[in-house]
């Protein structure tokens, strides 16, 4: 199954840090709510993953 192409919200700060002007680029995807809902569920369940991993008192699987 071929993705639609996605469209990018840019957004541009410039600070001031030490003397030297610093500019961020945050791009942001502009999706559906249903694709959006449908990325949201899958990083969630990627960082859940990570998260059970890593937990306190989880024997190390080696």
């Amino acid at each position: 199954m071929t993705e639609a192409r996605v469209g990018y919200h840019k957004e541009v700060k410039t600070a001031s840090f030490q003397g030297k002007s610093i500019t961020v680029e945050n791009l942001t995807p502009m999706l559906s709510p249903k694709a959006r809902d449908k990325r949201k569920r899958e990083i969630e369940s990627c960082l859940y993953e990570v998260f059970v991993k890593y937990a306190p008192g989880r024997a190390q699987m080696h």
